[in-house]
């Protein structure tokens, strides 16, 4: 934690030193960045992004001037992300990332990595920075990746999940995300798709019997007050690109490029380290309130053999390759 701290800190002092330098041309406009997310101020996200807001305004004195919509106020993830794309506003970070690039699905694959250190390590690589940068070929600029939160796992109203078998049947709220629906699909569930700010009323009115988040959201969202059941089932991690319209990047002089760059890696290193942290957290409070059960490593096997299907299913569409696949277990093992 304080390599981090320490880390943060130097990224800081780094930009502020290229601002002043010699030869960094002092722009007369102010760039306004409207930024919106659909969490509540004291979210990981959030606050990483009051984070973000701290660093570039003093990096840049003053010349991008940050201004954060938390809780979903200017609209739901998809209208937001939409807004980013057409300039209505400047950054959102949220799901729908395979609206971004559809490679982001690797980091999806179910039962894929074994911790969240694997999958951090490749969104830092030149392989993640890859599938940053061939967003722009969809209308975004990524300048940086992070994990939304940990492993996310399932509550329900029904019953605990151990096994495979007891998805069969669940009306499952899950995200417009292709991997997701086609996971739960495949284990027999029944796939809702709800808005992430509607999911508490279709919770608590039956719309829908089981949701799965991470820890965090889970807590924020306090989808906790509406379920009876936790099953730790760590099946799947999503990235949070930091969306970005890339008009808006471009406008900006390569200086305040640079800052802007700086402040949005620093803060992504940021959210990572709040949100990982904090999950532990929040699963000892989740565990007071809900009946929690931990599937067995035996049980994770018959997960993800029941999965692998939907592995293939994206090789043989082209989402990626076996090779690319092969390439992300690889970085993940190395040290």
């Amino acid at each position: 934690m304080k390599k981090i701290i320490l880390f943060l800190a130097i990224i800081s002092i780094a930009v502020l030193l290229l601002f002043n330098c010699k030869g960094a041309k002092s722009e007369k406009g102010v760039y306004i960045f409207k930024y919106s997310n659909s969490q509540s101020d004291s979210h990981p996200r959030s606050k990483s992004m009051f984070f973000f807001k701290d660093q570039v305004e003093k990096a840049s004195n003053g010349k991008i001037k940050v201004e954060i919509y938390t809780g979903g106020t200017l609209g739901k993830e998809a209208e937001v992300l939409d807004m980013v794309k057409t300039g209505n506003i400047q950054g959102c970070r949220g799901g729908l990332f395979e609206r971004a690039n559809k490679k982001y699905l690797i980091y999806t694959l179910p039962f894929l990595f074994e911790n969240t250190d694997q999958v951090v390590k490749v969104m830092r690589s030149e392989f993640g920075k890859k599938i940053n940068k061939d967003a722009m070929e969809n209308g975004f600029y990524i300048p940086a990746c992070g994990v939304a939160g940990g492993f996310r796992n399932i509550t329900s109203n029904i019953k605990p999940i151990s096994k495979p078998e007891d998805l069969k049947g669940l009306k499952m709220r899950t995200p417009p995300i292709d991997m997701t629906l086609k996971t739960f699909k495949e284990l027999g569930a029944n796939p809702q798709q709800v808005a992430y700010t509607e999911t508490y009323m279709a919770l608590k009115t039956g719309v829908v019997d089981a949701q799965e988040n991470p820890f965090s959201n889970t807590v924020d969202m306090k989808f906790y007050e509406v379920q009876k059941y936790l099953s730790v089932v760590n099946w799947e991690l999503h990235p949070d690109p930091f969306y970005v319209n890339p008009e808006w990047y471009n406008s900006l002089p390569d200086n305040l490029k640079l800052i802007f760059d700086s402040a949005a890696e620093a803060a992504m290193i940021y959210s990572d380290t709040i949100w990982l942290g904090s999950e532990k957290e929040y699963y000892y409070f989740l565990r007071e309130k809900l009946i929690t059960n931990e599937i067995t490593s035996a049980e994770v096997e018959k997960f993800r053999e029941a999965v692998k299907p939907v592995w293939q299913y994206y090789a043989d569409q082209g989402f990626f390759t076996w090779d690319e696949i092969n390439e992300v277990l690889k970085i993940s093992a190395s040290k």
